[in-house]
């Protein structure tokens, strides 16, 4: 790429509110303007009217607004955009067709078939991206070795890109594909998104729609095998879906920049930032790699600045905006994810891991039964905070103002509704001032109730008994702590997941509200340094000006990682390599400037967690590719981010990548700036900090000089940023112009037992991030596909008496259950827990779920105390404990013994010495029993337990580090006022209920029924106590023990109880024992909820908790009933096993239609790709997709089941355990019932057969299985004029924020368990 020496060349950050804009001069200057996006009074594109003014400020000429820019004087342009981001997450895309394989047309709607919120009843889901669907009877399946399948011989055979031999069972039908296209244009679509199954490696059917859709006139056309050919259709779907759906967006958007450029823009490089963190020329610039081209520029900005000034430590990217901070790493090299989501839609490319949070100075603030809250809704840039002068509520920037940390005399006078006046600290004083006044009434009237209520509910006057009044600095400096401490967590998060040390990272810092939070979240995290560049205000515009042009190609792969395959991965790479170089030669880069880099996409055979592995470092030897030894680079980084190898196991490759750099970025001048040594500062202000107010001095950055230090308290202001140095940390600017703060430790960590509201707060994150480690640890140190990839486990932190405190994350049928667990052992071996003791149990009768699910519990000890402290626990499903069936969920067992291996308090460790060969009988111990079978696979349960062991060594670690730094009596005390908080939710929500009661009925009890396949009824009668805010839950009537499976533990009924109260809270509270502390169950012993010891109960796990939110929400009428059933499906032989649940509909409620095809209440699992399952498994999926009719009418219908077709290529065992088959979901308010559901087997001979709710059955090749789910009930009466038509209010998609990133998708499939 050729130098434009004597030129301008510009940089330009488009953002959703500004538009940054970097530029060089001619004369090597730099100059850097800001300017508002928006603006069309003034100029129609703002980066168009930058260039405009910097190229007439800097030459004297006249380049009048109305008129074309000239362009003889512009060398090269490179843009950022949010225009991709903002069009998905508005919905403002192209109207797009999708055209996929017959029986797969709802495929994207049921996704992965897990909903998004967990305790969201309405299931707020972002529209999919198409209008219309074409579905096209065509279908290529996978050769497999080995398949008895009674069909005709194929009509093809053919081979994939990967090397896999596929069957063409059915042809394209080009008549009929043009007929439907020609009705898809006929409507006004133009943009068609392509998704046929098994693309990814064989695409000639693909290529044929296209070709045919361009000829007859598509303006975009979208192919999945093109966009990214990576297997698992639903990701590959949406990712193309995107494309289609936004490049027609981005060219809109282009053809206007470019028309405001004399010729177009012609001769001039216009470049523009990929997802990926490489630039792109401007016609190669398309939608799905273009989503996160705005804060790209920013990770890019700082990994060059940063990492190399700080003598390669790692560093942390740290950008505070308006609505969010977006937090990633840098170590040398970017860190990529190539799946995850924005807007709601999965995006199957390479993407920087850019983290997301909802916490930036536009974040509004909350007091909230007791707690400091902040976020995630925010004040957006319209009405903007308070200070904004817009009528906008109090946010995070609010209280830097309070706080004496925003000077508006340094802002410019751009606020109210002329956009002329300055920041106004009054408004802001006001709203402070009413909200300190609300919460002092909270905590005096809440205290005085506590002295009255005497010791009531003892739990609840603790939470009471705080400080009775606070000032409107201590409610402004609290919100500003617990905003910080909401920042903290997803940086933990993101470095500890792959092993890392947070505190050995650098802080850096940018964006326009970072600067005055960057100091307390280095001190909070351990960070020595934090780092902000001269143009940390525009920093994602200058990293666009240091990038690189990258061309990225990948294809698939299903090679073994051997010598057997090495000449051919070879042959692949380099025929790679040369595109790669090949198209930077053609946008002329020479050969010196050109890099390029290998990469597998590497996992171990037989598991799903595929690392992306560069063998930079690794040179190739006798024993591996000539590109690399990528065995050791991937055992090295798998043993970094897991904890352990599989030595003996085969490692596969995926996908072959290779990344081409084309070196453009330019070298920053650096204007060492050397003065006279005395600090003058221009004012001195007061400033709040947690001693009070402090005298601050004010410094103006550009009068700043390199050889002074500026202690703290201090404040650095420039034109687009405020910088606040904390009184213990001293800054200096570096030769570079930089700011570098070395930060020194927080002296505040005096505290006392009293309640502090604002520490409720923080401690409550302080907790839930124990919990939220001890499951990294866990997931990176297991070996199972249940608990390493499925993430099907919980962690948690008890109190001494055993009572939870923090469970994170969230599975809906561990909630509550572990509590449980622990008071059983304190009951029962408490007086005999030793330290370095760990006890393992999964008996219903002792807390347990189901035997798969299998309780670590590890006290925690404090010297000079005699017992316990605190407890800490990890709950696992392993795969199989024994019994009558693999996978220890028999779908037909009548005894606790027929499920598996049983544990009531066994020491697992004792005197910290893991008991391997008393647990190995143990586990084999069902064998005993007829017809069963001690564990199939002891080696993993031992694994596991051990990552569950050491998962609680971390946790218990953690919470001596917490004691260390507070003392145990204020660890406690706060942990008491956790719990009390919740109570006090809880006691809210219980008032306000039975208020609305009275006042409607005159009664202040609710009850209801419902009823289980067989009969069994499940009673359930509340009676709630309006002026304490307690009710009592009595079960009583409810039917006996039943002989099957479907009997539910006691916790079961606890679990589902916490999930209810939490739906009906309605928003974010702590969930933790206190949530029950207001209730009273009464369940009667023997009885399906309380069945005695030896009763089978793996069904009441998985069904019978469905019937008990059905009926706890009927009885409150909240909502329609949902599908009421997790629909277990399980097939396997001797060689292999699958396991799966399966959507129905979600009920309807007051103003929401049910979503379709989506798991609800107390399972949440994410189903295999149809790709991976026919890959991996001896099945077709002849069909998926909803089936219409199936949700009960109504105002607000209910959401439909879903239709799935199993059809076996070979002799397998399927099993079946559902419910619904004979009941109905329930409507509510004059709502209809939900279809109930059916499961059907079609053998291969014509017959039919109905299943039934629970059986297992031998299949021949050629059977097939066919599942209907039921339906979710229907809302309010149908209106007669309305009927048939789908009512459907518009659904909600957080308007205002959208997570994402890597520690988001943990979470996301965490809770998709």
């Amino acid at each position: 790429m050729t130098e434009t020496e004597g030129k301008f060349d510009f940089a330009i950050d488009r953002g959703g509110t500004f538009t940054d804009v970097f530029a060089r001069l001619p004369d090597g200057r730099e100059r850097v303007l800001k300017l508002l996006s928006h603006d069309p009074q003034n100029y129609k594109d703002a980066p168009t009217e930058g260039i405009r003014r910097v190229l007439e400020e800097e030459t004297g000429q006249a380049f009048p607004r109305e008129q074309p820019v000239e362009t003889s004087l512009i060398g090269w342009i490179r843009m950022g955009t949010t225009v991709a981001t903002n069009a998905l997450l508005e919905r403002q895309g192209e109207r797009t067709a999708l055209l996929v394989t017959k029986g797969f047309k709802d495929l994207l709607h049921i996704g992965t078939q897990a909903r998004p919120k967990l305790f969201d009843l309405e299931v707020a889901v972002p529209d999919v991206l198409y209008e219309e669907v074409i579905e096209v009877d065509e279908r290529v399946v996978l050769r497999q070795d080995g398949c008895q399948l009674p069909r005709k011989e194929p009509k093809r055979i053919v081979t994939g890109s990967t090397g896999d031999s596929l069957e063409v069972w059915r042809e394209l039908d080009m008549q009929r594909v043009e007929d439907d296209l020609r009705g898809v244009l006929s409507r006004g679509i133009h943009s068609l998104a392509v998704l046929l199954l098994h693309s990814y490696t064989w695409s000639a059917h693909e290529k044929a729609v296209g070709s045919l859709a361009r000829r007859l006139g598509f303006t975009q056309v979208s192919l999945s095998s093109e966009v990214m050919p990576m297997v698992r259709a639903v990701p590959r779907g949406y990712t193309v879906c995107a494309d289609a759906y936004l490049t027609p967006k981005i060219r809109q958007y282009l053809k206007g920049f470019t028309s405001g450029f004399r010729g177009g823009l012609e001769g001039v490089s216009v470049l523009f930032m990929q997802s990926d963190g490489g630039l792109t020329p401007m016609e190669q610039f398309c939608g799905s790699r273009a989503v996160l081209s705005g804060p790209a520029g920013g990770v890019v900005g700082y990994a060059i600045t940063s990492y190399s000034q700080t003598e390669n430590k790692p560093v942390i990217g740290f950008d505070m905006g308006g609505t969010s901070t977006d937090v990633s790493r840098y170590a040398g090299h970017y860190e990529h994810v190539f799946e995850a989501t924005t807007a709601g839609v999965t995006l199957q490319a390479p993407q920087l891991d850019i983290n997301t949070v909802a916490a930036g100075g536009g974040s509004r603030l909350f007091f909230r039964s007791g707690m400091f809250v902040v976020g995630p809704e925010s004040a957006g840039a319209h009405p903007g905070p308070a200070c904004y002068r817009k009528g906008g509520p109090l946010t995070v920037t609010d209280a830097n103002l309070a706080l004496g940390r925003l000077l508006p005399s340094f802002f410019p006078r751009i606020f109210g509704p002329g956009e002329d006046e300055p920041l106004s600290s009054e408004e802001t004083m006001e709203h402070f001032q009413q909200l300190t006044r609300e919460i002092n009434h909270f905590l005096s009237t809440n205290q005085s109730q506590s002295s009255a209520n005497g010791s009531a509910h003892s739990n609840n006057s603790k939470v009471m008994s705080g400080k009775s009044e606070m000032s409107m600095e201590e409610v402004a400096m609290g919100f500003i702590r617990v905003a910080n401490e909401a920042m903290c967590r997803p940086i933990r998060a993101l470095t500890q997941a792959k092993g890392h040390d947070t505190s050995q990272h650098v802080l850096a810092c940018f964006g326009g509200a970072g600067g005055q939070h960057a100091c307390a979240i280095a001190q909070a995290l351990g960070m020595k340094t934090v780092f902000i560049h001269k143009y940390s205000g525009v920093l994602s515009a200058y990293g666009l000006a240091l990038a690189d042009v990258v061309e990225e190609v990948q294809e698939p792969c299903s090679l073994q990682y051997n010598p057997r395959s090495f000449s051919e991965l070879d042959h692949r790479v380099e025929q790679l390599t040369q595109r790669c170089t090949e198209t930077l030669r053609d946008r002329g880069f020479s050969s010196s400037q050109i890099t390029t880099e290998v990469f597998l996409h590497l996992r171990y055979e037989k598991t799903d967690c595929a690392l992306m592995v560069t063998a930079t470092g690794y040179p190739g030897n006798s024993r591996s590719c000539k590109s690399g030894d990528f065995r050791s680079a991937f055992t090295k980084r798998y043993l970094q981010e897991f904890g352990f190898t599989i030595p003996d196991r085969p490692i596969m490759v995926d996908d072959i990548r290779v990344r081409g750099s084309g070196k453009s970025g330019i070298k920053s001048v650096t204007n060492t700036k050397m003065g006279s040594g005395i600090l003058k500062a221009t004012t001195i202000t007061k400033c709040y900090f947690e001693d009070g107010y402090l005298d601050t001095s004010v410094y103006l950055w550009e009068e700043l000089t390199c050889d002074q230090n500026i202690p703290g308290p201090a404040i650095i202001i420039d034109k687009n940023s405020t910088i606040l140095v904390e009184p213990s940390c001293v800054a200096h600017l570096t030769e570079g112009g930089d700011v570098c703060i070395a930060v020194g430790s927080d002296p505040h960590c005096l505290l006392g037992t009293e309640l502090n509201t604002v520490q409720l707060s923080i401690f409550s994150h302080r907790f839930m991030s124990i919990a939220e480690q001890m499951g990294r640890v866990l997931q990176r140190t297991s070996i199972s596909t249940n608990i390493k990839e499925r993430l099907d486990f919980s962690c948690a932190v008890f109190g001494p008496d055993g009572g939870l405190v923090s469970n994170a994350p969230h599975i809906p049928v561990h909630l509550g259950a572990m509590q449980e667990t622990v008071q059983y052992q304190i009951k029962s071996i408490g007086s005999i827990i030793k330290e370095g003791d760990v006890i393992l149990s999964n008996h219903p009768c002792a807390g347990g779920s189901h035997l798969p699910d299998l309780t670590v519990i590890t006290p925690v000890f404090r010297r000079g105390v005699s017992g316990p402290v605190f407890f800490v626990a990890s709950r696992g499903h392993h795969a199989d404990i024994g019994g009558i069936t693999p996978g220890s969920m028999p779908p037909h067992s009548t005894s606790l013994q027929q499920e598996g291996a049983v544990f009531t308090s066994f020491k697992l460790v004792t005197a910290g010495v893991f008991q391997e060969e008393a647990v190995t009988e143990a586990l084999m111990a069902p064998a005993q029993y007829p017809d069963c079978s001690g564990t199939r696979n002891l080696h993993d349960n031992l694994s596991d337990l051990r990552a569950q062991v050491a998962a609680n060594q971390r946790g218990s670690t953690l919470v001596g580090e917490l004691i260390d730094s507070y003392g145990l009596a204020v660890v406690q005390a706060y942990m008491g006022y956790i719990q009390s908080n919740a109570e006090l939710a809880v006691r809210d929500m219980l008032k306000e209920f039975a208020r609305c009661r009275r006042q409607q009925t005159g009664s202040l009890e609710v009850e209801a029924e419902d009823f289980m396949d067989d009969g069994t009824p499940i009673r359930l009668r509340v009676q709630i106590n309006e002026h304490e805010g307690s009710a009592v839950f009595d079960f009583t009537g409810t039917g006996t023990e039943v002989w099957g499976n479907c009997n539910a533990p006691r916790a079961i009924t606890f679990s589902a109880l916490i999930y209810c109260l939490r739906c009906m809270v309605g928003q974010d509270i702590p969930l933790n024992q206190g949530c029950l502390t207001p209730i009273k169950v009464i369940i009667p012993s023997g009885s399906i909820l309380q069945p005695s010891q030896n009763a089978a109960v793996v069904g009441g796990n998985v069904l019978t908790s469905q019937r008990v939110v059905d009926v706890i929400f009927r009885a409150f009428e909240v909502c329609a009933a949902s599908q009421g059933c997790m629909n277990n499906v399980t097939f396997g032989s001797e060689g292999s096993g699958y396991y799966e649940t399966v959507a129905g509909g979600a009920g309807a409620g007051p103003g929401w239609t049910g979503r379709s095809g989506v798991h609800s209440h107390m399972t949440n699992t994410r189903i295999t790709d149809p790709e991976i399952l026919e890959k991996r498994y001896p099945v077709v999926l002849e069909h998926f997709s909803l089936r219409p009719g199936s949700g009960g009418a109504g105002e607000y219908r209910g959401g439909d089941g879903v239709i799935r077709k199993l059809l076996f290529r070979n002799k397998v065992v399927l099993s079946v355990l559902t419910e619904r088959r004979s009941t109905r979901p329930y409507g509510l308010h004059g709502g209809g019932c939900g279809a109930s559901g059916l499961n059907q087997l079609h053998r291969a001979d014509g017959r039919v057969l109905n299943l039934g709710a629970k059986t297992t059955v031998s299949l021949e090749p050629g059977d097939m299985f066919c599942l209907y789910t039921p339906g979710g009930g229907g809302y309010g009466e149908e209106d007669k004029q309305t009927a048939g038509r789908l009512l459907k209010k518009r659904r909600r998609f957080n308007d205002n924020f959208s997570e994402r990133g890597s520690v988001f998708e943990y979470r996301m499939a965490q809770e998709g368990v």
